[in-house]
């Protein structure tokens, strides 16, 4: 892939670009940050993937491709044409899951093995609100499955919200955006809305990785949008992005999900569950102000 011009940013460019091929999903986890569930809307057409590739490509600086959702694996055919074709076209690519496919041993090895030269990655979520108990080894079989393939796997695990301290190897804690901010902060003592000066969570003014949706919206966190990438090009939109100026991450950056609040005079709590709630429910309140920066619906809930 013969590398463009520097998009106006500083160093480390930007490397991974994460497909969130649909928002459907078969579970609908009370952490999650999209909104994914059974009855979400949303999923990308294969000539929408094949855009996007041909973006990362002209972008020159893309090392990773994800597919993820949602759940990726129900629109089996897009997925796995999507995965052969960003091999083919020089890309590391890894798929995020639930494995909910992986009901057997033999199984989980039909749905893989079409595509098992392919990835680079298999994140696998394993935790308590995937589903998990006695009685449900999908996540275990498919990992199983993906090692007799020779598939790079791994499992991802969001601890319960009343885990404190150090967590466990292999966990990590709930971010209390999207579903999580409604469903999950309550459970956590609140902390006062001033404390949260700082994103921890994202690098927003030079981001290494960010996410793009069905419609095109181009993330730099989960409903933050920068620009849509079925309406310009991936390297004009981040040769066009000026942190500083953008409704939401210039307040972010100046002074984290508090400065939000400040800078817009919002109506708020005395505290919040952790910084993505504050920041959460500050851009819940903007969205009719800044509806293309704070889209599409599906991560607010509202679709």
């Amino acid at each position: 892939m013969a590398a463009i011009s520097s998009p106006g940013k500083s160093s480390p460019p930007l490397s991974g670009l994460h497909l969130l091929l649909t928002y459907q999903c078969t579970f609908e986890c009370d952490h999650c940050f999209v909104w994914s569930g059974p009855f979400q809307t949303g999923t990308m057409t294969l000539d929408t993937v094949d855009h996007i590739l041909a973006e990362a490509v002209r972008l020159g600086t893309i090392e990773w491709i994800y597919f993820e959702g949602g759940e990726a694996f129900l629109y089996y055919a897009i997925l796995r044409s999507g995965v052969l074709r960003a091999k083919a076209q020089g890309f590391k690519v890894g798929i995020v899951t639930n494995a909910y496919w992986a009901n057997s041993e033999v199984d989980a090895l039909e749905w893989l093995r079409p595509i098992a030269g392919s990835i680079d990655d298999l994140s696998i979520s394993s935790d308590s609100y995937h589903g998990k108990s006695d009685s449900c080894r999908n996540p275990e079989i498919a990992r199983t499955a993906a090692r007799q393939l020779d598939i790079p796997v791994d499992f991802i695990s969001i601890a319960e919200p009343e885990a404190t301290g150090v967590l466990p190897p292999g966990e990590s804690p709930v971010l209390y955006r999207g579903r999580a901010a409604e469903l999950l902060a309550s459970r956590v003592p609140p902390t006062p809305w001033q404390q949260f000066t700082t994103c921890p969570w994202e690098d927003l003014r030079n981001p290494q990785r960010v996410h793009v949706d069905p419609f095109g919206h181009l993330h730099i966190c989960q409903g933050i949008s920068i620009g849509n990438l079925l309406e310009r090009p991936l390297a004009e939109i981040l040769a066009g992005f000026r942190p500083d100026e953008h409704p939401i991450v210039g307040p972010l950056l100046d002074g984290g999900p508090a400065e939000i609040v400040r800078r817009y005079n919002l109506a708020h709590e005395d505290g919040y569950a952790d910084h993505c709630h504050l920041c959460y429910a500050s851009r819940r309140s903007l969205r009719s102000r800044f509806p293309d920066e704070l889209a599409p619906d599906q991560m607010y809930g509202r679709a």
